[in-house]
């Protein structure tokens, strides 16, 4: 249940194996979180577990099944990481928690930040990092995979099908959606913000999710300069953060505001305090936004993945909780997922105990 990045991921392990129906709510998978990302792909970012996820989810990206995309999905990027005047102690921390990672961070000069991206304001930092394997990621091709190698294992996508009723009879789960009913042994739960209601429908124990809201914008580059090769520039205390995209740049508050499950929308606020907070920290003059939206990224209070078999029912399965690390962190979160469907082990350096939803209670 839920057609983003989350449950196709699930779905399309779990249909080399069995047969897979993939329900979403919306006309077309992926309309809520997938479609909204960052498209960043970073084994810096998150805790110990997530980045554990996302490590174990590289290889895939670099070198995808046969079939599974005709494109590239990742692509050279980086992040340049700054720290506000105040706020040595937090950069202190990200850096010890960088060099821990298989391409460590490196502090770098203002002569390098500067080389990385001209347009940032030396006295408005006093420290800054490099983080050399932040990658950018192709979403939609991974989204598009997951979904074509389900369908080409004979699995089914239904569209427009939001579940108003769950309930379990005779060992079998039988979900009453918009539609029609579909019946299976076993449910997994990756229905993003949506995913404790879910689970309350099913008279499953919720895990207590918050989504929260993110903001972004779209605006033009300065004049004459070639932003192509840009890293992300973002500042340690996740105040903001700008990276191209598509020959603009995206501009994001960084923002994670509660909110209930919805099809979320950007506030002007939000928007103007992205864009005051960027040009403070830079040179850029924020003249017109040409795009703004929301998204929800939803979490527990650990932000650590939800993935496993409820203690509580039979045959449900969650894969929610992924907060802004579903995307980067899909392969090993599906078959993760998978295993827990199937109840065979998985090969992920990652202890089943630290994404169990159980933790939760």
């Amino acid at each position: 249940m839920g057609g983003g990045v989350a449950g196709a991921s699930a779905g399309y392990f779990l249909s080399a194996v069995g047969g897979v129906t993939l329900l979403e709510m919306e006309s077309a998978p992926g309309y809520h979180s997938t479609g909204r990302s960052a498209a960043l792909f970073s084994e810096y970012y998150g805790n110990r577990t997530v980045r554990a996820l996302t490590a174990a989810s590289r290889a895939f990206f670099m070198v995808p099944p046969p079939g599974f995309t005709d494109g590239r999905l990742l692509g050279p990027r980086g992040v340049v990481a700054l720290c506000p005047h105040g706020a040595e102690e937090r950069f202190a921390a990200v850096l010890a928690s960088g060099l821990t990672t298989p391409t460590p961070v490196r502090e770098i000069d203002a002569d390098e930040v500067l080389r990385h991206c001209p347009i940032v304001r030396t006295g408005w930092y006093s420290r800054a990092m490099f983080k050399p394997a932040a990658m950018d990621i192709d979403v939609d091709l991974v989204h598009q995979g997951f979904l074509r190698g389900i369908r080409a294992n004979g699995g089914t996508v239904v569209s427009s099908a939001k579940v108003r009723g769950l309930e379990r009879r005779g060992g079998v789960w039988r979900a009453d959606t918009d539609a029609g009913e579909y019946a299976a042994p076993v449910v997994v739960n990756a229905a993003g913000a949506w995913a404790d209601e879910v689970a309350a429908m099913a008279g499953v124990r919720t895990v207590g999710l918050v989504p929260l809201r993110r903001t972004a914008f779209i605006t033009d580059p300065p004049d004459g300069m070639d932003i192509a090769r840009w890293p992300m520039v973002a500042d340690v205390t996740e105040t903001f953060y700008f990276k191209p995209e598509s020959g603009r740049l995206l501009v994001s508050p960084s923002d994670a505001t509660p909110s209930p499950p919805c099809d979320a929308r950007p506030g002007d606020l939000d928007v103007a305090r992205a864009a005051e907070r960027v040009q403070e920290a830079t040179t850029l003059v924020i003249r017109s936004v040409k795009h703004a939206w929301a998204g929800l990224r939803t979490a527990v209070p650990d932000d650590t993945p939800v993935i496993g078999a409820a203690p509580d029912a039979p045959g449900f399965v969650w894969l929610a909780g992924l907060s802004g690390y579903g995307v980067q962190s899909s392969p090993a979160t599906g078959r993760l997922a998978a295993a827990a469907a199937m109840n065979t082990p998985v090969e992920i350096d990652v202890d089943p105990a630290d994404v169990a939803p159980e933790r939760c209670f």
